[in-house]
């Protein structure tokens, strides 16, 4: 059975534009990466838990923010590695500095024996449409369309 993932996109209005929080996950695979690198802040749903609630938990994990509002829905989209993954929108700021994410381990150099902790997600920044388009894993760039139809809508 494939993983099912579920997050939330905050977003904010900058004048005339649209500007989305996105995160740059943590630990050394993705230390020197950054286009396709920057990620809905998202995690596994664990068995009978609300999509929602669990994109909830998993922003607040992640970043160490509340979230609160109004979440409209954005479907979900499927990673290349058949990873299902559901997300949110809501409109929010917060300060990026003050980023607190939770942590993993692993071995780390590898076959070193040694296990080291990482962080899950070691930064976040807002973007605009279009850099997120740029920045973000491509699976994930249509929920920025799917944003835009429904502020669009007037949502």
């Amino acid at each position: 059975m494939k993983k099912a993932s579920a997050g939330l996109l905050m977003f904010r209005r900058n004048g005339t534009q649209i500007e989305v929080l996105l995160v740059h996950l943590g630990g050394p695979f993705w230390m020197k990466k950054d286009a396709g690198a920057w990620f809905v802040p998202k995690g596994e749903i664990h068995p009978r838990e609300d999509e929602l609630a669990a994109a909830k938990r998993e922003f607040e994990e992640e970043t160490g923010w509340k979230p609160d509002g109004k979440f409209l829905s954005l479907g979900s989209v499927t990673h290349t590695s058949g990873k299902r993954v559901s997300a949110w929108a809501f409109e929010g700021d917060c300060d990026v500095t003050t980023l607190r994410s939770n942590t993993f381990q692993v071995e780390w150099p590898p076959r070193s024996g040694k296990q080291r902790e990482f962080p899950e997600v070691d930064r976040a920044a807002f973007f605009n449409v279009e850099a997120a388009q740029e920045k973000m894993h491509s699976a994930e760039a249509e929920f920025l369309a799917r944003l835009l139809h429904l502020l669009s809508e007037g949502g």
